[in-house]
């Protein structure tokens, strides 16, 4: 099959479960005002049908955070007059499309997709079917739930939400990767069934700092783990955030030396090297800490400085568009209309070579 030529087109979302934070901007965020600017067509999702495979329960919780997350986009410079905004449940091909690329992906790949298996964990999820050989005694799960089916399927959900645009420039964190493999694996076995490239196979785009660590030493910033500082915060709860942050267990006294290896897991430091401008002051401030001069307080109140100088006319563009919630829902109502086109263009050539333009 030939290599067909597709138009540039960029798609990226966020799940409405929370304010977004630090760990979003530096990992899809900055990538996103800067693609914006590169390409003539690139959507943004609000992905409120995602957000609900863990949300069922609380379909509120997902409604109270939609407007949200578009703002925290909006306040960072994402464009709408560049980017259209629309929301997942709003483009009804989105669920026809993932109807139909279920039967593309199997229960076993799904199951051992590294993403899902992390996010399950996380949840308490258990991944194991009563029938699966490998089940762990009865009494050692117990505390388990069994996954839900929608989240369990959100690859298949998310192969729909990049490919009804014909998206093939994904910027995503380095996490979500094992999931856009089945979205490739979706559109590769979809042109190769119904011999005609309908679809691109889409390729993703890491930031340069691919995972911002959480303010706890976590691995990863997680509105879910309470370790992120939040786009919207208050310079008073950033301060507070930073002073409760991980450091070097072994500097008691501000005269104890540490390691570079100790330094490494500083997140202090860590957070200083992604947002700090002045790089030969950091690494100043590095040695004399290392070298008993100086304690915590004092790169922590330069963090806290860095972080309110950055954050603060975020925060305030983020009020100030927030006192007109007209034109946002404008904004989305546009988007989600161009969105619908090209969801409606896609689903005509999908039923046409699926054979199932009934009457066309």
């Amino acid at each position: 099959m030939s290599n067909k030529e597709f138009p540039k087109i960029v798609l990226t979302g966020d799940r409405p479960t929370g304010p977004l934070h630090l760990g979003h901007y530096v990992g899809s965020l900055q990538n996103r005002v800067a693609l914006q600017d590169q390409y003539d067509t690139c959507f943004y999702m609000v992905a409120d049908v995602q957000a609900l495979t863990d949300n069922a329960d609380n379909p509120q919780k997902v409604r109270d955070n939609m407007m949200e997350v578009v703002l925290d986009n909006l306040a960072v410079g994402v464009d709408p007059e560049k980017t259209h905004f629309f929301i997942q449940s709003q483009i009804p091909e989105i669920a026809e499309l993932t109807i139909l690329f279920q039967n593309l992906v199997t229960v076993q790949q799904l199951s051992h997709n590294p993403t899902i298996k992390t996010e399950a964990e996380q949840k308490g999820y258990s991944l194991q079917s009563k029938f699966d050989q490998r089940e762990e005694p009865e009494e050692q799960s117990s505390n388990l739930q069994g996954v839900p089916l929608g989240f369990l399927a959100y690859p298949v959900s998310q192969a729909a939400d990049v490919l009804f645009a014909k998206a093939n420039i994904v910027p995503v964190g380095e996490d979500q990767e094992p999931v856009m493999e089945v979205v490739r694996d979706v559109a590769r076995k979809f042109n190769n069934l119904y011999g005609k490239e309908i679809f691109p196979v889409p390729k993703t785009i890491f930031s340069e700092v691919i995972r911002l660590v959480g303010t706890d030493g976590n691995a990863k910033a997680s509105k879910s783990l309470g370790n992120a500082i939040s786009l919207s915060d208050t310079p008073e709860t950033i301060e507070k955030k930073v002073k409760g942050m991980f450091t070097c267990p072994s500097k008691v006294a501000v005269t104890d030396h540490v390691t570079s290896e100790e330094l490494a897991g500083n997140v202090v430091f860590q957070y200083l090297d992604i947002f700090d401008s002045d790089a030969g002051g950091v690494e100043d401030l590095k040695k004399q800490y290392m070298n008993g001069e100086i304690g915590d307080s004092v790169g922590k109140a330069r963090l806290t400085q860095v972080l309110l100088d950055f954050l603060n006319p975020i925060r305030e563009r983020r009020e100030e568009l927030a006192k007109d919630p007209a034109k946002i829902e404008k904004i989305l109502q546009e988007g989600i209309a161009r969105a619908r086109e090209h969801a409606a263009a896609t689903m005509a050539e999908v039923r046409e070579v699926m054979k199932i333009d009934y009457f066309k």
